[in-house]
């Protein structure tokens, strides 16, 4: 006979980790924010899609290449260039969803903005689910 005991119970969505929320946030009783499962997942989405490649000191290699188009010309090419380094990025520094399909879409309403629509799987529990990310490539301009 086996006893489990209440600590040893592991929670439903513990694979999908747990920790600070990001950006960091202060709760009504005075602690650090924290965020956990889905939640979590896309918050690390967001913080990779954020982060331009080398902008980490300790980490170089965290971060999306897509921000060294930021300047390029507003064609198709660029666009392509765009989707493709988001998949690569999210394909190789987030293992807890595996990337269905990244499509762009520049709306007619704001020419400096980019919408990546990012339609994912989480691993763990085959839940499909989808981001759009706002790609500013005007930004300085």
């Amino acid at each position: 006979m086996t006893t489990t005991f209440p600590s040893q119970t592991p929670e439903p969505r513990a694979f999908l980790g747990k920790g600070l929320a990001f950006p960091l946030a202060v709760t009504p009783h005075g602690r650090l924010a924290a965020t956990a499962g889905e939640a979590k997942v896309e918050q690390s989405i967001w913080l990779i899609l954020s982060t331009a490649l080398g902008e980490r000191v300790m980490r170089p290699s965290l971060g999306c290449a897509a921000h060294n188009e930021l300047f390029g010309p507003a064609n198709s090419a660029t666009v392509m260039r765009i989707v493709d380094q988001v998949r690569r990025c999210l394909t190789d520094q987030e293992p807890r969803i595996a990337v269905l399909e990244v499509t762009a879409e520049l709306p007619a309403s704001d020419g400096n903005v980019l919408l990546i629509r990012i339609d994912y799987r989480l691993r763990s529990n085959n839940a499909m689910t989808n981001l759009v990310y706002p790609f500013f490539i005007r930004e300085g301009v």
